[in-house]
């Protein structure tokens, strides 16, 4: 089993800038894909950006294209994604997942380890 833990959330002006980091504990040996998604109140959870165990494929929603950063260290078990330029309808609480492989995926079913959350809110 892997666990995660997301931290670095918190309350921003528009405009401004976080950077949530999720960290790995447990059976981490081998080949773990990551990703971001949030929830916003009353929706459903949307993917944000996803990241290969290797490094060399990341996608992003279209949403957060150009704002939004994922990256990862492997040696510390370590996934990142950097925000900037935040918007109010980037309020949600984001969540961190992971899947065994390389391969990265926009959906969310593909993740089989969750994080517990981290609250992100962005006031205009």
């Amino acid at each position: 089993q892997v666990q995660l833990v997301e931290s670095g959330g918190g309350l921003v002006q528009a405009g401004g800038s976080l950077r949530l980091s999720c960290g790995a504990s447990g059976r981490t040996s081998g080949s773990y894909a990551m990703g971001w998604f949030r929830q916003a109140p009353g929706k459903e959870r949307e993917f944000v950006a996803a990241m290969s165990w290797s490094g060399s494929s990341t996608y992003y929603a279209d949403s957060v294209k150009g704002r939004f950063t994922i990256s990862r260290d492997n040696a510390k078990n370590m996934v990142y994604l950097q925000m900037n330029s935040l918007k109010p309808e980037d309020t949600a609480v984001y969540y961190c997942a992971g899947r065994t492989g390389d391969n990265a995926y926009s959906n969310y079913r593909r993740y089989a380890y969750w994080g517990q959350g981290t609250r992100v809110t962005v006031s205009s």
